[in-house]
């Protein structure tokens, strides 16, 4: 696909200054308010290119093949507007409101739409014609035909319900983008960055996701019939009753089993104790980073300082471990038994701990070695705790940034100097639990024990 000419057709397009748009969006704010004076913006075919549209609410406004390219769209409300065929390149959409927006042919490339809310919008294939002076049917917009999403940075969007079938996403970040139910057939996701993203129930049948990260992301229910993962990396994604037929993951980079380690386990475990035991100087340090450890039993055991990053450690047995220092980043451990370890210092940015139990566990900070006053946390940061039991742990000064509680138990737990920036606490039980000093900036939905 080519590059979007900014100069192709500048002459059917109407170039406002930012004094006439402002003019034009404070009647638009009087029309959306139902106050007297408004009028509806219509500023199709517009070029607005570089000007400040932030904060305005632009709810139900015509905008259908406006040139919005590097134009600042920050916190704009846009409900239900009309972006069919658009030029939105480099456009900042941070934090923006396009719920129910008709996107179709829309061109997002290298947008930033950060945190924004697409629910119900719609980004399929579109083509915008007008007549020119001799009556012919032109094309209007750029050189392309279905929406273009690449290089986008979607970081947090929430873009439920949307229809995307068709659309180009390519090399576009996705982290954490809420997309459930979202209509994606045919779609190129091909080198996405989908890290984190909750495509529950979406439909990606005959999409392309060659090369695509999907480390934690979520398809429970998901539609992937003759879906293309070839290169795709599916470490720690959630496939739970998502429909395979037809799906071919021969290509896929996937958990590696345990026979591939080429020796017991158990020889493996000495190994990183006489790792831990001599400082170093014999042994080898545990490293089963990205294998299917699925329901295996490491109670009891000295795991301290081992790699288990991307490991796939669902319904496992980690009771009564020590597990001080040891990274679990972005490792799936839904349902599994952590009750009673020493996790003290320990790495679960971004880990799977749905169902899990954390009953009395040790996750306060660590004192770094030869130092009485620097401490290493424990960091939970966008960890998913929904259904937790985390019921009498210490968790002292660890960092739950981002982190989601939902429906967790945090009975009698010890939160204090905690970090809880943007957690998501609805329907958590913080009965008992002690948050003095605890960082709550942007906590939702937190009822103060």
């Amino acid at each position: 696909m080519s590059e979007p000419d900014a100069n192709a057709d500048a002459g059917r397009f109407k170039r406002l200054d930012q004094g006439e748009l402002d003019k034009i969006l404070e009647s638009h704010g009087k029309f959306a308010a139902g106050r007297a004076g408004g009028q509806r913006a219509n500023l199709g075919s517009c070029d607005l290119s570089y000007l400040d549209l932030s904060g305005r609410n632009l709810s139900n406004a015509e905008l259908s093949g406006a040139r919005l390219a590097n134009a600042n769209l920050k916190g704009a409300k846009l409900v239900a507007s009309s972006l069919f065929s658009a030029d939105l390149r480099k456009a900042d959409l941070t934090g923006a409101d396009l719920t129910r927006v008709d996107l179709r042919g829309a061109c997002l490339r290298g947008a930033n739409m950060t945190n924004a809310l697409m629910m119900e919008s719609d980004l399929r294939d579109g083509i915008l014609l007008k007549a020119d002076s001799k009556g012919n049917l032109t094309t209007m917009s750029f050189d392309m035909t279905v929406a273009d999403a690449s290089s986008a940075i979607l970081r947090g969007a929430n873009m439920s319900q949307s229809r995307m079938s068709n659309a180009f996403i390519v090399q576009t970040d996705l982290t954490d983008a809420i997309m459930r139910g979202i209509k994606l057939v045919r779609a190129d996701l091909s080198h996405c960055n989908l890290t984190g993203a909750n495509l529950e129930g979406s439909d990606l049948s005959e999409a392309n996701l060659t090369g695509t990260i999907l480390h934690g992301a979520i398809l429970s229910g998901a539609i992937l019939s003759g879906t293309n993962f070839e290169g795709a990396d599916l470490v720690g994604c959630v496939l739970d009753s998502a429909d395979a037929r037809g799906a071919d993951m021969s290509k896929a980079i996937l958990p590696r089993s345990l026979d591939s380690l080429g020796e017991e386990l158990r020889e493996v475990l000495q190994r990183h104790i006489d790792w831990i035991r001599t400082a170093g100087k014999k042994g080898k340090r545990l490293d089963l980073s990205r294998f299917d450890l699925g329901s295996q039993n490491f109670s009891s055991a000295n795991l301290s300082a081992a790699n288990f990053e991307h490991a796939l450690l669902k319904e496992a047995n980690l009771s009564r471990t020590e597990l001080l220092m040891s990274d679990f980043g972005q490792a799936d451990l839904r349902s599994a038994d952590l009750s009673l370890s020493d996790m003290r210092g320990v790495n679960l940015k971004r880990a799977n701990l749905v169902g899990a139990k954390l009953v009395s566990v040790k996750a306060g900070p660590v004192n770094l070695l030869g130092s009485t006053t620097q401490v290493w946390v424990s960091n939970f940061e966008r960890s998913r705790l929904s259904t937790a039991d985390l019921s009498g742990g210490n968790f002292r000064k660890a960092n739950f940034q981002g982190a989601d509680f939902t429906d967790a138990s945090l009975r009698d737990c010890d939160l204090r100097e905690a970090n809880l920036q943007d957690a998501e606490f609805q329907g958590a039980d913080l009965r008992g639990a002690n948050i003095e000093k605890a960082d709550l900036r942007g906590a939702k939905n937190l009822t103060r024990p």
